[in-house]
């Protein structure tokens, strides 16, 4: 999560993101497990301090064992925050390469709602990371009064189907991460 404040609506909203596709995946019978949450409001002391690098690298490195992974920011000047951006720029090329992404944006305004696949969405893609469908975009307004899950569940309806889909294609493929680079793990399986 790119949110400069702590636990924030941006937090609220991507943990529930991240148990509703669980729950979706778990319905779709693909085993599914609720991760580990890396938080970037966490790492700010140390995203631009060289003796810090190795800590924000295994932070990093964590994100790459997910097989799903939900990115959230708010919308700030009409793009993601900037704390996001400094996270991310340590990342390796091809940190996401084994990872599903769920972009998730959060703004003021339902105007910004392009902005989670204008430049978040490029931005996962970059690093390697396959993108089912349209980015959620949520108001904050929405996340405040809990008016956001039906806006989530209408989201998930079309996401289902291509979330399963490269789920399914990654793991015949036996991808993952490891240590700067994408490795096979086992042989593809053609049908």
């Amino acid at each position: 999560m790119g949110d400069p404040r702590p636990r924030s609506r941006v937090h609220r909203a991507a943990l529930g993101v991240r148990d509703v596709l669980t729950a979706a995946l778990v319905a779709a019978e693909r085993p599914a497990v609720a991760g580990q949450v890396v938080d970037a409001v966490d790492l700010a002391p140390v995203l631009f301090d060289p003796a810090g690098a190795r800590v924000v690298t295994d932070e990093l490195e964590s994100l790459a064992l997910a097989d799903v992974l939900v990115i959230a920011s708010p919308t700030l000047r009409a793009t993601y925050s900037g704390l996001l951006k400094a996270l991310l720029d340590h990342a390796p090329p091809g940190l996401l390469a084994s990872v599903v992404a769920v972009p998730l944006m959060v703004a003021a305004s339902p105007r910004h709602a392009m902005a989670v696949d204008l430049h978040l969405r490029p931005l996962l893609t970059e690093l390697g990371a396959s993108v089912p469908g349209r980015g959620l975009a949520l108001v904050e307004s929405d996340v405040d009064t809990g008016a956001h899950r039906a806006a989530v569940h209408r989201w998930l309806t079309g996401v289902v189907p291509d979330l399963v889909g490269l789920l399914d294609a990654r793991r015949r493929l036996g991808e993952r991460y490891e240590a700067g680079r994408t490795v096979r793990t086992a042989r593809p399986a053609y049908e």
